[in-house]
Formats: C-alpha cells, sequence, structure tokens
C-alpha cells in the first residue's frame, strides 16, 4: 500500500513540473506564431481577387 502512496506523491511532481516548465514556455514566448503574419499579406490581394469577381 505505501507503493501506491509513492507512485501518487512522484507522479503530482512530475505533472507539476510539466506544468511550470509550460507556463514557462507560453511566458518566454515560445508559442507565438510569428510565420502566419509575413505569410498573410503575400495572399492579400488573392483574396481581394476573389471578392471582385464574386461579388454577394
Amino acid at each position: 500500500m505505501s507503493v501506491i502512496y509513492l507512485l501518487i506523491s512522484i507522479s503530482i511532481i512530475v505533472a507539476v513540473a510539466f506544468l511550470l516548465a509550460f507556463v514557462k514556455a507560453v511566458k518566454s514566448g515560445q508559442y507565438d506564431d510569428d510565420y502566419t503574419p509575413s505569410v498573410r499579406m503575400l495572399f492579400d490581394d488573392e483574396l481581394k481577387k476573389k471578392n471582385q469577381n464574386n461579388p454577394k
């Protein structure tokens, strides 16, 4: 029975460590999307052309 308590406590410690690592990664900008805004401007002209050809 003591092994179950040991495993539960270790799993909680590991889960907290992963949570802290995730929070640190989010705060440091790891998941910021830097690529999409630079590519979006390349497709703006195509979207305008489609909207002019198909007015609703």
